[in-house]
């Protein structure tokens, strides 16, 4: 794959402690990758955007992941955070640059911790929103999962607004590969059958 840009590259993922959890630290290095190159996309007079009134703006859907990342990492998974006030850009109306930096900077601090973790710690069991119990490694998919949904809006958003949109998982409406192969056809999904 070509992306253009990659905020924390391979040789910054450090290796779990246990292999069978190499895979956890990677993706979340590689997902905060794609949705830092989604975030990037965004231009400053578009941080205020929103397709519809019901809806929050692209500042709203950043300031969110931020802060909703830094709970469900310190409040669920366990992991050590910076105080909640702390995570912010400072100012009344920040760049697009600085929820960037911020959001790279969160997430390299966290993989040193993921990476240092036992099975014994990812499984263990952790209160989770509604009073419910939730291994570790469940929630942290969870989050996961969550950020892919906010890092869509904000894809989404861009497109409403006429803008070009990166490549994250292969090429985009904007981005092409000579070597890319989509499957649009029921022929390319039988490759390797």
């Amino acid at each position: 794959m070509h992306y253009d840009y990659v905020a924390i590259p391979d040789e910054e993922v450090p290796w779990a402690a246990d292999p069978i959890f190499d895979h956890l630290v990677a993706t979340y290095a590689s997902e905060t990758n794609k949705t830092a190159s989604m975030w990037r996309a965004v231009p400053d007079d578009l941080l205020d955007y929103r397709p519809h009134e019901k809806t929050n703006s692209i500042r709203a859907i950043l300031v969110h992941q931020l802060l909703s990342e830094r709970r469900f990492f310190a409040q669920f998974v366990g992991t050590e955070e910076p105080p909640a006030g702390a995570l912010l850009p400072e100012g009344e109306r920040p760049t697009v640059q600085a929820y960037l930096d911020r959001y790279v900077s969160l997430a390299k601090l966290r993989l040193p911790q993921l990476a240092k973790a036992s099975k014994e710690w990812w499984l263990e069991e952790r209160p989770f929103f509604g009073g419910l119990e939730r291994q570790r490694i469940w929630t942290f998919w969870r989050r996961v999962l969550h950020t892919g949904h906010h890092r869509t809006q904000v894809q989404t958003w861009l497109r409403l607004a006429g803008r070009q949109v990166p490549a994250i998982y292969g090429p985009s409406g904007d981005v092409h590969w000579d070597e890319a192969d989509p499957t649009y056809s029921v022929e390319a999904a039988d490759r390797g059958a």
